[in-house]
């Protein structure tokens, strides 16, 4: 199965994601998206496919959103997309793209929305929450 995450390896969120995809047994294409941004094409894509708008993709906590003005309610996608690949850290993650669709997935677990591969053992974030129990079965 090619699975491909968009990933930050100073996240939580996407640490524990990126654990829920291994733990199928299954490495996937990790894109670490600060180093090697997503084309404009691709970017917008992700975001279509995943039943967002830009603005629902656009990270506002720890970054330059509001330096930047982006809170402003008359910039178009296209702007709010540029400011993205600009300033990267602007970009929302983790994005997952399976054969079974895309997620933005915050929280962890809506990858398993995507990924219909059984999960290889029990699973708690790194914050303790249980996510897969002992029988292999999601708990939240």
């Amino acid at each position: 199965m090619n699975i491909t995450i968009y990933h930050n390896p100073e996240c939580g969120t996407s640490r524990n994601t990126l654990a829920l995809i291994r733990n199928t047994g299954v490495e996937p294409e990790v894109i670490e998206y600060l180093k090697h941004p997503p084309s404009l094409a691709t970017l917008a894509k992700l975001i279509a496919d995943s039943g967002l708008t830009a603005r629902e993709a656009i990270r506002q906590k720890g970054t330059p959103y509001a330096e930047l003005g982006l809170d402003a309610p008359g910039l178009t996608d296209r702007q709010l997309l540029e400011a993205m690949l600009a300033h990267p850290i602007l970009i929302n993650r983790p994005f997952v793209v399976t054969p079974e669709g895309t997620r933005l997935c915050r929280p962890s677990e809506l990858v398993l929305d995507i990924l219909s591969l059984p999960q290889k053992a029990a699973f708690a974030k790194e914050d303790g929450e249980v996510v897969i129990n002992t029988e292999g079965q999601r708990v939240k």
